[in-house]
């Protein structure tokens, strides 16, 4: 099985990395080592991961199309475990474009690369709670609307949602 992961030095996708590894799966690494969170950390998390067997790393941005189209041609995954996005409440509110970019545009490229993939893998992504805006009530249900995000951050990751749905509809693909 392989796995490619983008957001690989981020905190949850490290340590889905090494659970993978730990399986005995292959992993694909993909991240733009933004400096939105602490680089250094980033970055030794990919040193603790590089010379593992089974571990490759792509220092990428999921906005750069033609980099992941090679990244999937190259790779061949079976799953994408899509985790790279800009995250950040309160950051929206001074850079609305950075979310455009990243969180819309971003992920139609990783669902463009899965869509035309030889082999189209399965693709995992991370919403967020963001997404229930200001529902009051708790806990959260993966059956709640969520037609009321009360930040930017919150309404691209709705739209991800939607965009994965309409890929699975549309494709047939696995999301």
């Amino acid at each position: 099985m392989k796995v490619l992961i983008t957001g690989f030095a981020g905190f949850i996708g490290f340590h889905a990395a090494q659970e993978f590894l730990r399986r005995g799966w292959d992993v694909v690494g993909i991240d733009n080592f933004c400096d939105y969170y602490d680089v250094k950390l980033k970055r030794d998390r990919a040193a603790l991961l590089e010379g593992q067997r089974g571990f490759s790393a792509l220092e990428l941005d999921i906005c750069d199309l033609d980099g992941l189209r090679g990244a999937f041609a190259a790779e061949a995954p079976d799953v994408v475990l899509n985790l790279a996005a800009q995250p950040g409440v309160r950051y929206c509110i001074d850079h609305p474009f950075v979310y455009q970019k990243t969180n819309i545009e971003g992920f139609l490229n990783v669902l463009e690369c899965c869509r035309h993939a030889a082999k189209v893998p399965k693709l995992v992504f991370a919403s967020s709670s963001s997404v229930y805006g200001g529902n009051k009530k708790m806990p959260f249900e993966e059956s709640d609307k969520v037609d009321s995000p009360i930040s930017l951050y919150a309404a691209t990751k709705k739209a991800n949602e939607l965009m994965a749905h309409t890929y699975s509809h549309l494709y047939g693909m696995q999301t």
